[in-house]
């Protein structure tokens, strides 16, 4: 069976527009997973899709979602909430109206302007799409009626999910294999699709064509999150408690038992605890408690309940006891993958990481849980919409680039060339060293903040201070020798190395020999060993150049006599 992912934006997986959920059971108040769900921005770059377009493109994305059985479609939302698709197209997901595939991105007009707040997929696959207008759209797969219009023929493009949702607010979506969920702003979940298990919860083995309220046990019960498995769906109440239905063969409703539930029946397993969050992998399942404690159940074949063994579980069990309060955990139901995030910022996976079975938490270098699904998931999906919206926190280097050159909070000043850069004296005390001995040596406070700067050129200058900020250069090569020049003055050795890699790269028959001239009266040894064999390989264009002939006689001598050693004139 093809396999599917259900995925939330950030703002997605907040309590929803109805009042604050009460204490839970234990008397706590559970925060609102807004506020645990915000993260700092990710680069979509690490997912291969995306390597095709422009700096300018990827910056104007919001949102996006990589799906798809290997990872071969994308949906992304641009900060004016235009919403654009690439990729294979299978099931006309990608909603252009025809079934071409497409290596550029298309725009969807159908839902441009309309901001995204939840989207899902599933194995087909099918797209579920929420707007913060609460609207709902479905589109492509739908040989089960997964699209909830009452048909089995495929959605080739947006298409308002209308059928009982009228007059419903919708602000979250979930997509099993072939089965869809929706949850409202008033915490009623509605279900329609395949229902070969259940996983529509009508107490019936008989498809859904239309969405249908789950009532039973969630009839008077204010549902806050929904997720899929391929085959099963799992909820959670405002109060913390969560209740599934649907296959159940692997424990994945984490039940005690294996056996399917056609109505929505409550995990006692979690019984006592207050649930925040909870996701789905391809069968097994995550819970995240209001104490940041961290519980697994289900299918366990390559290790993705990280219980250090490969038995399956049928009811909640602790994981990562030992480690430190949990914040996020992660998992989508294309993969066997698990991650989870702690209070520092580490980030732990298991499971099926690449081919291998790591069966206890990996702890990564990542800084992100939706890493772990670019790096090591199989296919790369996002298990999530990621939200690319800046965060309203800074770090300290994201801090630092912004305020370079900024009047409103600078109180010195350079002036170069008839242009001012607006600096920070305790920056550049604390990152440059020639700073630091002018200011404590020389600085007069009553002095005007203002320095003249004549040796060197504007831009030149300029690189120099933004590198103070930014630990990075962007220059062409011919400026970069002046601003090897003021490294070699200013003995900064990091410039300098970064300087030489500059010029390495913008070496030509033209410059090769200035260049070579620049490295010796720099000192700069390694590009000097590299512009010499540039040049010696390069040895009969390079001496018809005007540089050759204008250089100094010394250097000239120099040149020729250990282009001799090094056979360089051998016939």
């Amino acid at each position: 069976m093809e396999r599917s992912c259900s995925v939330k934006s950030r703002d997605s997986i907040t309590q929803q527009d109805h009042a604050p959920a009460p204490p839970c059971s234990r008397g706590h108040t559970p925060p609102p997973l807004q506020r645990r769900s915000r993260r700092t921005m990710v680069d979509v770059t690490k997912w291969p899709l995306f390597s095709l377009m422009e700096g300018e493109e990827l910056s104007s994305i919001r949102q996006a979602c990589v799906f798809g059985t290997s990872a071969n479609e994308v949906i992304y939302i641009t900060h004016n909430d235009d919403v654009y698709v690439f990729g294979l197209n299978c099931s006309n997901c990608l909603g252009t109206g025809d079934s071409q595939s497409t290596i550029l991105p298309k725009k969807l007009d159908f839902l441009s302007g309309r901001k995204v707040v939840s989207l899902s997929y599933g194995s087909g696959p099918h797209i579920l799409l929420a707007t913060e207008e609460g609207e709902l759209f479905a589109w492509g797969h739908n040989g089960y009626s997964q699209l909830g219009n009452g048909t089995t023929n495929q959605g080739v493009a947006p298409v308002l999910v209308s059928a009982s949702l009228l007059n419903k607010r919708v602000t979250e979506v979930a997509c099993g294999s072939h089965h869809s969920l929706a949850l409202t702003n008033t915490g009623e979940v509605y279900a329609w699709g395949y229902n070969n298990c259940g996983q529509v919860g009508s107490g019936s083995t008989a498809n859904q064509p239309t969405p249908r309220r789950v009532s039973n046990c969630l009839q008077n019960k204010v549902v806050v999150s929904i997720t899929c498995g391929q085959t099963s769906s799992l909820a959670v109440v405002e109060n913390g408690e969560v209740y599934g239905w649907g296959y159940n063969g692997n424990g994945q409703l984490g039940l005690g038992n294996n056996g399917n539930q056609l109505t929505p029946c409550r995990l006692v397993g979690l019984q006592g605890l207050c649930v925040l969050q909870i996701v789905s992998g391809y069968a097994h399942s995550l819970a995240l408690t209001d104490e940041g404690l961290l519980y697994a159940w289900g299918t366990n074949t390559y290790g993705q309940l990280g219980t250090g063994n490969k038995s399956n579980q049928l009811s909640p069990v602790q994981i990562m006891a030992e480690k430190e309060r949990i914040v996020e955990i992660a998992a989508c139901h294309s993969t066997h993958t698990s991650a989870a995030k702690t209070q520092s910022g580490q980030v732990y996976m298991w499971g099926q990481c690449r081919g291998q079975s790591i069966v206890l938490p990996f702890l990564t270098h990542f800084s992100c849980t939706d890493d772990v699904f670019a790096c090591f998931a199989t296919p790369s999906v996002m298990w999530r919409l990621l939200s690319m919206e800046h965060d309203d926190f800074l770090t300290v280097s994201q801090s630092l680039k912004k305020e370079f050159d900024s009047p409103e909070t600078a109180d010195l000043k350079f002036s170069v060339d008839g242009k001012y850069i607006h600096v920070h004296k305790a920056v550049l005390k604390i990152r440059c060293e020639h700073f630091r001995s002018m200011f404590q040596s020389h600085w007069n406070e009553d002095m005007k903040e203002v320095i003249e700067i004549d040796q060197f050129t504007y831009p030149v200058y300029r690189s120099f201070l933004e590198f103070l900020y930014t630990d990075n250069i962007d220059l062409p090569p011919e400026d970069a020798i002046g601003l090897l020049d003021l490294a070699t003055s200013y003995c900064e050795n990091r410039l300098k190395r970064l300087c030489q890699h500059i010029i390495k790269r913008g070496i030509t028959i033209e410059n090769a020999f200035s260049l070579l001239a620049a490295a010796v009266r720099y000192d700069a040894e390694d590009l000097e060993e590299f512009c010499f064999k540039f040049c010696v390989n390069h040895l009969t264009e390079v001496t018809q150049t005007a540089a050759f002939w204008q250089i100094e006689g010394n250097l000239l001598k120099e040149f020729i006599s250990r282009a001799s050693r090094c056979g360089a004139f051998k016939n």
